[in-house]
C-alpha cells in the first residue's frame, strides 16, 4: 500500500538548503520514492500560519519510506537538512484499493 512523507520546512539557511535539496532526490529515487509537490504555492484554508515550504513524496509503502529515513544514502542530506532548516514530517500510509 502506498506511504507519503509530508513535510513542513522552514529554511533557516537557504544556501545549505540548495546544497541538501540534489542529495536528498537522488536518495529518494534510490528507494523508489518520487516526489508529488514539491515547495509549490500554498493556500492557507485553515489555522494560524501558512507553512512556509511543503513537501510531499510517494513511496510504494510505509516500510519503503522507513528505509529511505533510516538509509545510509539519505544520512549526509538529512543532516544538511537539520542544520537548514526546522522540519515537521510524518510518513502517512495511503488508502487501499
Amino acid at each position: 500500500m502506498a506511504a507519503y512523507v509530508v513535510v513542513e520546512v522552514e529554511v533557516k539557511d537557504a544556501a545549505l538548503y540548495e546544497q541538501y535539496k540534489p542529495l536528498a532526490a537522488a536518495a529518494v529515487a534510490a528507494y523508489g520514492g518520487r516526489y508529488l509537490a514539491r515547495g509549490g504555492k500554498t493556500v492557507l484554508l485553515e489555522g494560524e500560519k501558512e507553512p512556509e515550504r511543503l513537501v510531499i513524496l510517494e513511496f510504494e509503502s510505509v516500510e519503503r519510506a522507513l528505509a529511505w529515513w533510516n538509509s545510509p544514502e539519505y544520512a549526509e542530506a538529512k543532516k544538511m537538512r537539520q542544520a537548514a532548516s526546522h522540519t515537521r514530517m510524518v510518513v502517512l500510509e495511503g488508502l487501499g484499493a
